[in-house]
């Protein structure tokens, strides 16, 4: 899967366009691919005004399972706790992390961001797109692009491909943007909410320990 060129698109402005357009009073459902409660926090305080939202956790990358466990608990408390009144419900994927290593087979050494991501942000939009049709959404769309680390060009071109292989719509979205991940983070210490330190493969979290050992010896270097 080759990496999209960078768009100069708004992918902000087009939405709120949308949710302006949206008629007051009625709200369409939307399946949220969430992919843990930090990011998750900013997008449902900002988009649940506006829609029916189905927070859908799948993310079959996480590894181990016992990781996958805590970021599931910590999103369905986060629900609970942020929106108590039920107007989001929470809908969990099945855990398939075969199916991970299945699309990231010959990409383990590609660096976090290039084209194993790709296969990721695929796998999980996919199954959020076929969950959308099942459920009767309206819309589709995904927290992945809150983080500062993960490009919002490459995952709207997915998630856009899928949406007309699909027939349901895809909100694009660039959630970091209006300081979407300030909140996430000010939500997060609200919250007490549990932030992990590697995005969720065992990839990730080699490199997320790569890193660490590379800043402590620096760190121990200069002395710091």
């Amino acid at each position: 899967m080759s990496i999209p060129n960078r768009s100069k698109e708004n992918y902000q402005k087009e939405m709120d366009k949308l949710l302006e357009s949206l008629t007051p009073g009625e709200k369409p459902r939307l399946l949220l691919h969430s992919c843990c409660a930090p990011c998750s926090s900013y997008v449902l305080e900002y988009l649940s005004p506006y829609f029916q939202i189905t927070d859908f956790y799948y993310n079959p990358n996480i590894t181990p399972e016992s990781e996958y466990r805590h970021r599931t608990e910590e999103l369905q408390r986060l629900i609970r706790e942020m929106l108590p009144d039920g107007d989001v419900h929470f809908l969990e994927g099945r855990y398939e992390p075969e199916k991970f290593f299945a699309a990231a087979k010959g990409l383990e050494n590609e660096p976090e961001g290039g084209a194993r991501c790709l296969k990721c942000f695929e796998l999980r939009l996919r199954e959020a797109a076929e969950e959308a049709v099942a459920c009767h959404c309206d819309y589709f769309a995904t927290t992945l692009t809150i983080s500062p680390l993960k490009n919002a060009d490459h995952i709207n071109a997915i998630g856009r491909r899928i949406a007309e292989e699909t027939g349901v719509k895809y909100l694009a979205s660039d959630f970091k943007k209006k300081n979407g991940y300030r909140r996430s983070t000010e939500l997060s210490r609200e919250y007490h909410l549990y932030r992990q330190n590697y995005c969720g493969c065992v990839f990730s979290r080699k490199e997320a320990a790569q890193r660490y050992s590379a800043d402590k010896q620096i760190s121990s270097t200069l002395g710091v």
